[in-house]
């Protein structure tokens, strides 16, 4: 096989062959944070995780990718990674031998404790992705997500490696590429030092259980709009109060289920 040529992954170029391999383990600082994701479409990654400051984070080591192609643990001639159901219907199923040879792959110096390193099937039935779910991830040493494609993986696998599925939301999409580097966008910005400033994720829509107040900035007049003359006052009680009440009144508005949920307990 001719490898293609190189591709950058944060400090460190690579090309691809028949054999796997890590793409940030000889550039990644000590104790990083690392996503595993097993792919047919290895190229379609960093992708959107490579720019602003998930990509500036990915550049500086504070956390890793290593992309693994489903493609090479395929069978035969042809590298064949999926086959028809049994039972019939249309589409193509990932074969679970295949995808068992990716999953062993990737667990290599890896923790076996699913709280240490979550393995994730990014599925469409899945529970659905929340903050509270990026950031018990962000706990972890790292993490192995799972793209699946055409009709999706054969059950067998998921319940050998007792893999969590989880959801981007109640929509098809043609693979989980596009909710991986969703659902590592989300992860890595919580990581230390990513941000810059820590305070910014606690008042962030969803972090305490409701929708984000209104943000505004310079000028001051816009087309006939000014700004909430509380927010000028220089009275920082008064302007958490603000806050505070529109944060609960557009989450009553738009998020009638998340308003339910934080007053539960009222």
């Amino acid at each position: 096989m001719t490898a293609t040529p190189a591709k950058s992954h944060g400090r460190k170029s690579i090309t691809t062959s028949l054999q796997p391999r890590d793409l940030m383990e000889e550039t990644k600082l000590k104790d990083a944070w690392v996503a595993k994701i097993i792919t047919l479409f290895p190229e379609a990654f960093p992708g959107v995780l490579g720019a602003s400051l998930t990509g500036k984070a990915l550049k500086d080591g504070l956390w890793a990718l290593e992309t693994i192609d489903l493609r090479i643990f395929g069978e035969g001639k042809h590298r064949n990674v999926d086959d028809t159901p049994y039972g019939g219907g249309a589409g193509m199923v990932l074969r679970a031998d295949v995808v068992a040879k990716a999953l062993d792959f990737a667990s290599k110096r890896t923790p076996a404790d699913r709280k240490t390193w979550p393995i994730v099937y990014l599925s469409p039935r899945g529970t659905p992705f929340t903050q509270a779910k990026a950031q018990e991830w962000s706990q972890t040493e790292g993490i192995t997500l799972l793209c699946g494609r055409f009709e999706g993986v054969d059950q067998r696998v998921l319940d050998e490696y007792e893999i969590e599925e989880v959801s981007l939301g109640d929509f098809v999409l043609t693979g989980g590429e596009i909710a991986a580097q969703a659902m590592l966008d989300a992860t890595v910005r919580l990581q230390d030092s990513v941000l810059g400033n820590a305070d910014s994720t606690q008042e962030e829509s969803h972090s305490n259980g409701l929708l984000e107040h209104p943000q505004y900035t310079r000028p001051a007049e816009f087309r006939g709009r000014t700004v909430p003359e509380v927010l000028t006052s220089g009275d920082h009680g008064k302007i958490a109060t603000w806050r505070q009440q529109q944060s609960e009144a557009l989450t009553q508005e738009r998020r009638p289920d998340l308003w339910n949920k934080a007053n539960d307990g009222d």
